[in-house]
């Protein structure tokens, strides 16, 4: 499995022009098998029956971009031997600067880190956004999970070419370290919340720099809070004050101009809530309110188009352990683990080990299976039960003293019962801190 700076762009070019070449060319001359897509099975000139037309030409289109892309590396390389840096502009000059560009956009980012150093051009539509700008415009989106299972330790995960990529680590302060801590994926940002000295704060990781940077903080300063993110927006809503106060303010924050603007409050006050966007809308469903212990089963809708909130009672059962048992204090249970995969709802019950998935026209819950075997919880603590694309993504391992093993596994839902794949395994401990999901 390989491991490494996959999309990221490096501040210094190395000296060696040679040996980006060499890199380039390596790359795109796999990009075809690497995007995991059907080989043309060609015997002499006649194609296989199983191979489509539509198949032929997108090989075609590939080869004719692997093959300008490998010219222009060349036309580099000679340039960097003779001292030219004329060419260290242009795209791919052969095709022209739109659909130079409109190539890029189709290739993977993990591939972005050699592009970027192919010339000044290709470095700057990456490091400035602009290509993941246009990827959203066009409606081209690689989900990446993004999670941390050491403390201030983050790691980075593509579940199509499964491969793994070590972030940076966090600078902060011990008191930082030991707070709870929130996670959210905004745009091209990764955005972890917590609490220093006498203040909360947040750390904002790019991946257009590999690097950390201080947040801009919100309106009102807030923990244990549900959020969930759509593009470029992300809206939190609802958690504790510096003070312990149980909010019902709610924001919503935009990645491309790095700002928080004030929400109208939910109908009720909750901390320890989960956050979805469902059909558009964003909803908040479980939590703690305000002079009740026990778990709230409404839940709240917010219509981004008529800015107001609605009530939906009975939406999330509160029961959440096996029958016989003693259900613990909802003060030590985790927030509800949702997700949503093509405007479904779905939730794992970790007493239960079960999946379950809701019914918004009958506001119903049913059971669709079981979760992996392997994936255990403290209360649902430990454990990453999130969307990821078309797929529903749980990470987590057994238990185990001293360390242990980390495991991502996957399912596409359909009309079945879960069938879960295991894309990954990896040494980093078998409880997950945070976790979020980066589509761009």
């Amino acid at each position: 499995m390989w491991e490494g700076p996959s999309f990221l762009v490096s501040r210094q070019l190395p000296s060696s022009c040679k040996h980006e070449s060499m890199l380039i060319y390596n790359r795109f001359c796999v990009i075809k098998l690497s995007n995991g897509k059907r080989r043309l099975e060609v015997e002499g000139n006649l194609l296989s029956k199983s191979t489509k037309l539509s198949d032929v030409i997108v090989v075609k289109e590939e080869t004719v971009i692997c093959d300008l892309l490998i010219s222009q590396t060349r036309q580099s390389d000679n340039g960097c031997r003779n001292g030219d840096q004329s060419n260290s502009s242009s795209l791919i000059h052969q095709i022209g600067r739109d659909i130079s560009i409109n190539c890029l956009l189709r290739c993977s980012r993990s591939d972005y880190g050699s592009i970027a150093s192919l010339n000044r051009s290709f470095r700057s539509l990456i490091q400035t956004g602009e290509l993941y700008r246009l990827r959203r415009k066009m409606g081209i989106i690689e989900h990446w999970v993004y999670f941390s299972c050491n403390l201030l330790e983050w790691e980075s995960f593509d579940p199509v070419r499964l491969r793994w990529m070590h972030l940076p680590r966090m600078t902060s302060n011990e008191c930082f370290m030991c707070s709870d801590k929130e996670s959210l994926a905004v745009g091209t940002e990764l955005l972890v919340f917590g609490k220093e000295i006498r203040s909360h704060v947040i750390y904002k990781y790019s991946i257009l720099t590999n690097s950390w940077s201080s947040g801009r903080e919100m309106n009102e300063p807030r923990c244990l809070f549900g959020s969930a993110s759509l593009g470029e927006i992300a809206i939190v809503a609802g958690g504790c004050d510096p003070e312990g106060n149980i909010l019902s303010s709610a924001e919503i924050y935009n990645s491309d101009t790095g700002t928080w603007l004030s929400l109208p409050r939910m109908n009720k006050p909750r901390k320890m809530c989960s956050g979805v966007f469902m059909d558009g809308n964003f909803y908040v469903l479980g939590g703690i309110g305000i002079g009740n212990p026990n778990v709230l089963t409404c839940g709240e809708m917010y219509d981004l188009e008529t800015r107001k909130w609605y009530e939906i009672p009975n939406m999330f059962p509160a029961r959440n352990s096996v029958t016989g048992e003693r259900e613990p204090p909802a003060t030590s249970r985790a927030p509800p683990l949702l997700a949503v995969v093509k405007n479904e709802l779905y939730a794992a019950y970790y007493a239960e080990n079960e999946v379950r998935k809701y019914d918004k026209e009958r506001n119903l819950w049913s059971t669709v299976g079981r979760l992996p075997e392997r994936a255990a919880s403290m209360n649902g603590w430990g454990l990453a039960f999130r969307a990821c694309g078309d797929q529903l993504i749980v990470i987590g391992g057994p238990r185990a003293l001293g360390g242990g093993v980390i495991e991502v596994n996957a399912w596409v839902p359909d009309q079945g019962p879960p069938q879960w794949s295991l894309l990954a395994s990896k040494h980093l401990g078998s409880f997950v801190y945070n976790c979020a999901v980066m589509g761009c």
